[in-house]
């Protein structure tokens, strides 16, 4: 199979999406650090340039978060080659687990909140490299955390607010607010 790398752009400006014609992993696997891709070959590998400052896998894409200094025209066509030669040689992201269906936990309010997360706006979020995680619903508070491109976006908060609260509290009356745990 012939490997192929494309690029989006994402709605954070220090991000850029990945995308190739094969699943590389089924769910999300962020990598904020070099330190915490100690366990994962690609994205060491990714950490090993040193204009990338993050890494963020989910199904068929990587998102590469850049330094400051680094500029995307100089860096994309270094990165899509990279990438395309870790996929064509199966570098791992992490070691494969048996991964079944989400388990939900919670009262019967959490498991609906989790997922309306999963079903409806997952999917939107990793269509821009992001990805998004339940933490907790405490006194009409939903709490996520948001990761891969999502995380330090400007436009995050408009996100969260005009997009998941709003959806959240016209699914689940119970929801006042959304807020997101900062990493």
């Amino acid at each position: 199979m012939t490997i192929n790398v494309y690029t989006e752009q994402t709605p954070n400006p220090a991000t850029m999406k990945f995308m190739v014609n094969k699943l590389l992993i089924n769910g999300s696997e962020d990598f904020a650090t070099k330190e915490s891709a100690e366990q994962s070959p690609f994205a060491k590998e990714l950490f090993k340039f040193n204009f990338v400052n993050g890494v963020f896998f989910a199904s068929n894409f990587v998102t590469i978060t850049k330094t400051e200094d680094a500029e995307w025209p100089d860096i994309e066509p270094i990165l899509k080659e990279f990438v395309k030669g870790a996929v064509e040689s199966e570098y791992k992201i992490k070691e494969e687990t048996d991964e079944a269906a989400p388990a939900f936990t919670g009262t019967d309010i959490e498991i609906k909140i989790q997922q309306i997360l999963h079903d409806y706006v997952r999917p939107a979020v990793e269509q821009d490299g992001g990805a998004i995680s339940y933490k907790s619903f405490d006194e009409g508070v939903v709490t996520v955390e948001l990761r891969g491109s999502c995380s330090g976006c400007p436009s995050s908060t408009i996100t969260l607010k005009s997009g998941i609260q709003n959806l959240l509290q016209r699914m689940v009356p119970e929801v006042k607010e959304v807020v997101s745990e900062a990493l």
